[in-house]
């Protein structure tokens, strides 16, 4: 049997070896960390001493509280930076949002007829006639005839004009 044709029997062999040598590294890697937070907890926990009278007991469970009241001021106080570190992200980001500025898209030309337009904003409820010429009031044209008489004689209307303005000169 060549290489490439590798039969099916013998894939799931290769499989069930590869699953049970990452099944054993599983297990070797949580006993290592069970052994790693036995060692912390020896380390860092001492087992209580427990022997000696009532005011010994009761000195032992107030270094006790103590130390749990050191350890949530820290927890609280880390607690504080980190908000206050996201907190400041948060600004930082938007400062540069701000800065780099949103890019908006290219908009696309559309044709679209007012009717149409208006159906779309509306809906297919309204429908609103955009023929604005429909609704004008028709208006018939009038010839304005001047009178013949009113053109006569152009010297004439000269010498009028003369008479008005010799009497706004002499008042």
């Amino acid at each position: 049997m060549s290489e490439k044709k590798m039969t099916s029997s013998r894939r799931h062999h290769l499989k069930s070896l590869v699953l049970q040598v990452a099944q054993q590294w599983l297990e070797q890697e949580k006993k290592e960390t069970a052994e790693a937070k036995e060692a912390y907890m020896a380390e860092h926990c001492p087992a209580p001493d427990t022997a000696g009278d009532q005011a010994a007991l009761m000195e032992y469970c107030k270094k006790l509280h103590a130390a749990l009241d050191k350890i949530d001021e820290e927890r609280y106080d880390i607690e504080a930076k980190v908000q206050k570190a996201d907190k400041e992200i948060e600004d930082l980001k938007i400062k540069v949002v701000d800065l780099v500025g949103v890019k908006k898209p290219a908009l696309k030309k559309v044709r679209m007829s007012a009717d149409a337009m208006l159906k779309a904003l509306l809906g297919s409820k309204h429908t609103v006639n955009m023929d604005l010429r429909a609704n004008l009031k028709q208006v018939k044209k009038e010839t304005k005839e001047e009178p013949t008489e009113a053109v006569g004689d152009w010297r004439k209307n000269i010498e009028d004009k003369a008479d008005r303005k010799k009497m706004f000169e002499s008042s």
